[in-house]
């Protein structure tokens, strides 16, 4: 026996659309997964950058989403039994700050997110974004460079949600 399909009426079809957007929506959708680029070859914060802030990962995206999702990780150092602390910061195109905290001097990984909506951004054709350690905390001497302690940091995922 052949089937035969019902047709909808546009005010249901329209409904059914509705629908479907208003589930996107809420719960987003996974649409490109961001490279992050080391900015110096050991991708460590070291003792000289006590005073002020060194970017250690970038990218440049385009703004194509509602917002990015930063899975972040960062560690202190050992020199001589002294920890080694610090802050961190996720900055965009170089004065916006969209996430800080502290690393602990206890050799212990801190595994923050943050989130950047990006609907202030959705016209500019570029978005750079940074994530920024500096140590506060630790020896200041030994280590393997000679610097005292440093302090590691890594991108855990970073996606246009």
């Amino acid at each position: 026996m052949p089937a035969y399909s019902k047709q909808r009426d546009p005010m249901e079809r329209l409904s059914i659309i509705e629908e479907r957007l208003d589930r996107m929506e809420r719960s987003g959708r996974v649409t490109d997964e961001i490279p992050f680029f080391p900015t110096n070859n050991r991708v460590m914060a070291y003792d000289d950058t006590r005073a002020a802030f060194m970017t250690t990962w970038e990218t440049i995206i385009t703004p194509r989403a509602a917002q990015v999702s930063l899975g972040l990780v960062f560690i202190g150092d050992s020199v001589s039994s002294t920890f080694t602390g610090g802050a961190w910061q996720a900055v965009v195109n170089d004065f916006t700050v969209i996430g800080s905290g502290s690393i602990p001097a206890s050799l212990t990984y801190v595994l923050p997110t943050v989130t950047l909506d990006l609907s202030p951004y959705r016209t500019a054709p570029d978005l750079k974004i940074q994530i920024q350690t500096k140590v506060t905390a630790g020896a200041t001497t030994g280590g393997k460079y000679g610097t005292g302690g440093c302090i590691g940091s890594a991108p855990r995922f970073a996606r246009q949600l």
